[in-house]
């Protein structure tokens, strides 16, 4: 049996500071396509390595963005993405429902709101209305309803769960044990599929990245966080236990370096590109083990006995500690061009730009 991996891009735009500084405002396409040196580093870079490897990833788009973005950016990028067969399927943040109301400005509102953009915790009828206004939205392109669910931040509780079954999407991915742990062990999945509520929860594969005697640290898969030696470590290990699927997730962002002020800034982010596409070279080699499709497709795949095995894989520390030193020095190295570079982003805030070029390969 092939393991089916899932390579999860949640695509959305930045509030960028808006709430607590006045003179800010939030960034719609350039937060996903990156442009820097007339090339997109972001999402352009992700859709030619999928296209050259033949990928098949899953884009969750953000749509509640919609309350400030009139003029509703994200379309265009959803749809460009439904053209080039990827997955498209729905993410929320409930923060941008903020800009909803006239008096957002004053801030009183932000400061007096409680779990502004947080799943956990909020009402049942909230949770619903917000989902309802992302089908809407999906409705409103013409695109195929979606049938995943990603919340933002990875919140999730009981509540969201039985408003996302009322909502009719069967399928979900707000788990990642290390990036948000609601508390309740019901829900400290770290692969595998499990039925909550009437919902299928795949989880983003948590795993031990190491452990040293008394004590252990957990870490949720991604590609800004592991390196590829660790990524293939453990996508080795997931089919030697016959596990049916593994969930990567990342961000167009990821892939540049960049500062907002005083100056917009932003640079190519070599490592985790080299991450990306390292990881596509090997999937696309070792097809006869593993195979990339949507979410979609690999959630609604029958359930079977084992398909709810709840299994937390072993990362190591001789692969761990290489890769922090590699993300500090880097880090450190990005930011330090950025602090000597004159300013190369212009960001026009609420202005519909002309779509970035991509360099096809």
């Amino acid at each position: 049996m092939r393991t089916q991996v899932c390579i999860t891009v949640d695509t959305e735009f930045s509030i960028a500071g808006a709430f607590r500084d006045h003179e800010a405002f939030p960034v719609a396409e350039q937060r996903v396509w990156c442009v820097t040196d007339g090339q997109s580093h972001g999402l352009g870079f992700m859709l030619n390595c999928f296209k050259q490897y033949g990928i098949t990833a899953t884009f969750f788009v953000e749509v509640l963005n919609k309350h400030y973005f009139k003029h509703d950016p994200m379309r265009k990028i959803a749809e460009r993405l439904h053209t080039a067969g990827h997955d498209v399927q729905l993410h929320l943040h409930p923060c941008w429902a903020i800009f909803g109301h006239d008096d957002w400005r004053t801030r009183a509102r932000v400061r007096t709101t409680p779990g502004l953009d947080a799943f956990f915790g909020r009402s049942e009828s909230d949770s619903l209305h917000l989902i309802e206004y992302g089908l809407e939205a999906f409705h409103t392109w013409q695109l195929p309803a979606p049938t995943v669910f990603r919340s933002g931040g990875l919140q999730h509780d009981d509540v969201l769960y039985r408003a996302q079954a009322r909502a009719g999407i069967p399928y979900s991915s707000h788990v990642g044990v290390a990036v948000f742990d609601s508390g309740d062990a019901n829900y400290r999945l770290y692969s595998g599929r499990h039925e909550r509520h009437g919902v299928i929860e795949c989880p983003t594969l948590s795993f031990r990245d190491w452990k040293i005697p008394g004590k252990a640290h957990l870490k949720t898969l991604t590609i800004t966080g592991s390196s590829f030696a660790e990524t293939r470590m453990l996508l080795e290990q997931a089919h030697r236990e016959g596990m049916e699927q593994v969930v990567i997730l990342t961000h167009p962002f990821e892939y540049v370096h960049s500062v907002d002020r005083p100056v917009p800034k932003m640079r190519r982010h070599h490592v985790n590109q080299r991450r990306l596409a390292k990881l596509c070279k090997f999937l696309n080699e070792n097809s006869d083990r593993f195979s990339t499709c949507g979410m979609a497709a690999a959630a609604a795949m029958p359930m079977r006995t084992e398909s709810s095995r709840n299994v937390l894989l072993e990362g190591s520390l001789l692969k761990a500690l290489p890769r922090m030193v590699e993300q500090t020095v880097y880090d450190k190295y990005g930011t330090w061009r950025l602090d000597n570079q004159d300013g190369n982003v212009e960001i026009d805030p609420g202005v519909e730009s002309e779509e970035p070029w991509i360099t096809e390969k």
